[in-house]
C-alpha cells in the first residue's frame, strides 16, 4: 500500500504528538516530518515533499499564512490543509486566497481529519461545515469562475510581511535583524516603510494590525500591545 505522506507544522509540542499518534492509526497515512515554526514547515517542504502539509497557522518567526504563500510560491503543486483553532472571516478568506486545498477547526473528530487528508491528496478540497459555510459568504466570483475572497487593499511583501511579524512578536529591532540575518539599518527602514504604508505611528499599531490581519494571534499578543503602547 502506497501511504500518503504528511508533514506536520504545529508550535504545539503536545497538540504535534497528539496529531502524529492520531495519524499514526491510520493505515494509509505517514508523518514524515515536523515544523515547530512556519519557517521550518517552508524548509522541510521543499526537502521533503510531502503529499500533504497539515499547516497551523499561529506559528513564530513565520506564520502559518506567509509559510503557505511560500510553500506554494515554490511548488505550485503541494496539497496544503489548515488546521487551525481559529475560524474567523480573515483567516479563511487569506488561507483560501493564498491556495489551500482545506481548512480544519482543532475540533475536528480523528475521522474527519484522516477523510480531509484523503480528499486533500487527491486534488480535492475539504472545509469544515462550519467554515465552508463562512466561506460561501466571503467568496467573490474570480473572471474565470473560480470561487475567491476579497483581496486586501494594502498588499505587503513576503520580507514586510516576516519583519512585520517579528516586531508584532515583540522583538526590538536588533533582533529581528539577528533572526532575518540582515542589518538593523535594513529593519529600520523596513519598519519605517511598512508605519507609512498602513498609516501606523507606533509599535502596538503595527501589533494590532498584525493581529486585524490574521498574522498573529490575538491571545498571545494581549500583554505584547500593553507593553508596546506603554513604551512607545
Amino acid at each position: 500500500m502506497t501511504r500518503i505522506t504528511v508533514l506536520l507544522a504545529e508550535d504545539h509540542t503536545v497538540v504535534r504528538e497528539g496529531l502524529r499518534a492520531l495519524l499514526g492509526a491510520e493505515e494509509d497515512i505517514e508523518v514524515v516530518g515536523e515544523a515547530e515554526t512556519g519557517r521550518r514547515a517552508v524548509q522541510l517542504a521543499r526537502k521533503l515533499r510531502p503529499d500533504v502539509v497539515l499547516m497551523d497557522i499561529a506559528m513564530p518567526l513565520l506564520n502559518g499564512l506567509e509559510a503557505t504563500r511560500r510553500i506554494l510560491k515554490a511548488d505550485p503543486g503541494a496539497r496544503i490543509l489548515i488546521l487551525s483553532a481559529h475560524g474567523d472571516d480573515e483567516y479563511i478568506r487569506q488561507a483560501v486566497l493564498l491556495g489551500a486545498a482545506g481548512y480544519l477547526i482543532k475540533q475536528t473528530s480523528a475521522d474527519a481529519l484522516a477523510k480531509a487528508i484523503r480528499e486533500v491528496q487527491k486534488g480535492n478540497t475539504f472545509f469544515s461545515p462550519a467554515v465552508a459555510n463562512r466561506l460561501s459568504n466571503l467568496s467573490l466570483e474570480s473572471s474565470d469562475g473560480r470561487r475567491v475572497p476579497r483581496k486586501k487593499k494594502v498588499a505587503l511583501s513576503s520580507r514586510e510581511v516576516e519583519v512585520l511579524q517579528l516586531i508584532a512578536e515583540g522583538n526590538a529591532n536588533k533582533q529581528v535583524a539577528r533572526e532575518l540575518g540582515i542589518s538593523v539599518k535594513t529593519v529600520e527602514k523596513h519598519r519605517q516603510h511598512l508605519m507609512s504604508k498602513l498609516d501606523l505611528h507606533d509599535t502596538a499599531g503595527i501589533t494590532r494590525y498584525a493581529i486585524a490581519a490574521g498574522i498573529i494571534e490575538s491571545s498571545v499578543q494581549a500583554t505584547t500591545i500593553e507593553r508596546q503602547t506603554s513604551t512607545d
